[in-house]
């Protein structure tokens, strides 16, 4: 059993104060941290922790012991092969203000030195910004520079490059943009801000240089972000498997730091609200995702600020619940569904990520769903039935073009095609996707189902018209009542009609989407907006870079989900188009 003063006086603090931390804490502690104690094919360099704590508070500042507990990872080793971390990727993830930076990068300082003892252990902070990059580069620097007089002995600085003079290990800073990457031996490479990354090819062109240096390690510290199905939430799924007990393959330390519920945002407030001198404040809940809260005043009236600001700016909201209390939160009076309800409508359980069987039987009545803003850009087809148990049922298909002038900048893991989730879109290498694939696509699935009506809306109808006749594929109108492609004369209506019944069977749990990473990220890049009518309207979140033609789709089809329902009661009645 390997004993750790400042591990156990931690874990002593969060069962004696159950209410200050999060379940993610309760669980590292209860399936990482202490199997590992116990394990006999591991051992704790006693030497080097205590040796980087003295130093990082001799020239640095004195650590918290939440930070003292957090840098205890970094020094587990195979039993067999010391030159080989136990934990090989460390996941930090906290609010704004807590001092990511200040706790890693003093920590980073020390692996340069002959202290730590490995030569040419070089690191690289890595981030989306260089500015992001200087920064937290800049906390080593600015050290140095206080102390110039004794540390000009030990290592040799610039404003772009930190050197030991003994080990001739080198910190640096660089951007996930980067063309060029030297390809030097990296040791440790700090990923800073994971919700800015747009996709893992950004991270893999820095991690494929790991493995030539002893210890090497992967450390990745950030807060949470408004934008859902990248990065950060493809690492936040795998953490959450390894915090449940999952077999931990990645050797990942996953820490992360928030509120528990949403719900418990509001009761520090509630006492300070009330009172006139406004200092009776119960931060217990705050400290959930705040573990600096208690160490540091400045942060405390910080998110007092935020958190009044918050009140008065609705559309600060969502910001304030993901950077100050890491639980994203999306506006609820803009966002047409929040995440909870997205998530429920592609999995039978959220936490094991158990995915909702959406297949549709051969021979089902369906509604067809088109939508496209442009050809050059994104276009969706989908699927639209409602089973026995009165669950709506959606199968989509997307197209996007990987010569659009926005590819490059959409924030989806377009990389991940063909794996779980990521089976129903494909990139066209063309410059415009061809109206007779989408057309074709529609034309397959009426072999299988019996295809009530195709709904487009009436510009997008006018860009595919000759392609549907071509097809054989009617176009309704006044004259041809019985045509299968009905256009919707105004498609801004369509949200008044559609809008509350998509609340609803969002609410009730029957929309069933299957497990579509990318029509998930549809739906949550999608707002409605009211008008002065009282109507809803629905918009882009994003109209360049958030793209929703796959929810639109959807849209398109509920519109004329009366058709279904009419025809699962045995009534089959005259329907006109909107």
């Amino acid at each position: 059993m390997i004993y750790i003063k400042e591990v156990q006086e931690y874990i002593d603090y969060v069962e004696k104060n159950p209410l200050e931390t999060d379940d993610e804490i309760k669980l590292l502690i209860e399936n990482i941290v202490k199997p590992t104690l116990s394990r006999d094919d591991v051992v704790f360099n006693f030497d080097q922790y205590y040796q980087a704590i003295s130093f990082c508070e001799k020239w640095f500042y004195k650590l918290f012991p939440y930070q003292k507990f957090v840098y205890a990872f970094f020094f587990f080793y195979e039993k067999e092969d010391l030159t080989e971390c136990f934990f090989q990727e460390i996941f930090l993830m906290m609010c704004r203000g807590n001092g990511k930076d200040g706790m890693i990068m003093p920590l980073a300082c020390y692996f340069l030195t002959p202290g730590y003892g490995i030569k040419n252990y070089n690191i690289d902070i890595v981030s989306t910004s260089e500015e992001q990059s200087k920064d937290t580069f800049d906390v080593v620097y600015n050290m140095l520079e206080d102390n110039k007089k004794v540390m000009k002995k030990h290592f040799y600085w610039t404003k772009e490059v930190i050197i030991n003079r003994k080990t001739k290990s080198r910190l640096r800073f660089n951007t996930s943009g980067a063309k060029t990457k030297d390809g030097k031996k990296i040791g440790m490479i700090i990923f800073n801000e994971l919700h800015a990354y747009l996709n893992e090819e950004q991270l893999n062109v820095f991690t494929s240089a790991l493995g030539k240096v002893d210890n090497s390690r992967i450390v990745t510290i950030t807060t949470n972000g408004t934008i859902r199905e990248g990065p950060l939430d493809e690492k936040i799924d795998l953490s959450n498997n390894i915090l449940r007990g999952e077999f931990n393959f990645t050797r990942l330390v996953p820490i992360i730091y928030k509120i528990n519920k949403r719900e418990l945002v509001d009761i520090p407030m509630q006492k300070y609200m009330q009172t006139a001198d406004k200092k009776d404040i119960d931060y217990t809940y705050w400290i959930q995702a705040n573990p600096s809260l208690m160490f540091r005043s400045t942060l405390r009236n910080q998110i007092i600020k935020d958190y009044l600001k918050m009140l008065k700016t609705p559309s600060y909201r969502s910001e304030f619940y993901a950077k100050r209390m890491n639980l994203p939160e999306q506006d609820s009076e803009s966002v047409v569904v929040d995440w909870e309800k997205i998530e429920n409508a592609s999995y039978t359980d959220v936490k094991n990520k158990k995915s909702k069987n959406n297949e549709i039987p051969v021979g089902s009545n369906v509604i067809i769903g088109i939508d496209f803003a442009d050809l050059n850009d994104f276009a969706s087809a989908g699927i639209l039935t409602i089973n026995e148990t009165g669950e709506v049922i959606w199968q989509c298909h997307t197209w996007i073009c990987a010569n659009g002038k926005d590819y490059k900048n959409i924030k989806f893991p377009f990389l991940l095609k063909g794996q779980e989730g990521y089976k129903d879109f494909e990139i066209v290498h063309t410059n415009t996707i061809s109206a007779e694939d989408i057309v074709n696509w529609v034309v397959d699935k009426m072999q299988y189902f019996n295809v009530l009506k195709v709904v487009i809306d009436n510009f997008r109808a006018g860009l595919l018209r000759n392609t549907f006749e071509l097809a054989g594929l009617s176009i309704e109108d006044k004259e041809h009542k019985d045509g299968i492609v009905r256009t919707i004369r105004y498609p801004a209506s369509i949200a008044a009609i559609v809008a509350p019944k998509i609340d609803i069977l969002f609410s009730e749990g029957l929309i069933n989407i299957g497990n579509s990473a990318i029509m998930r990220w549809a739906i949550n890049n999608t707002a409605t907006k009211l008008q002065k009518d009282g109507n809803k309207r629905f918009e882009k979140i994003n109209p360049k870079l958030r793209k929703n033609d796959p929810f639109m789709a959807f849209v398109a089809a509920m519109s004329q989900i009366d058709l279904l329902e009419n025809i699962n009661k045995g009534e089959i009645l005259e329907s006109f188009s909107i």
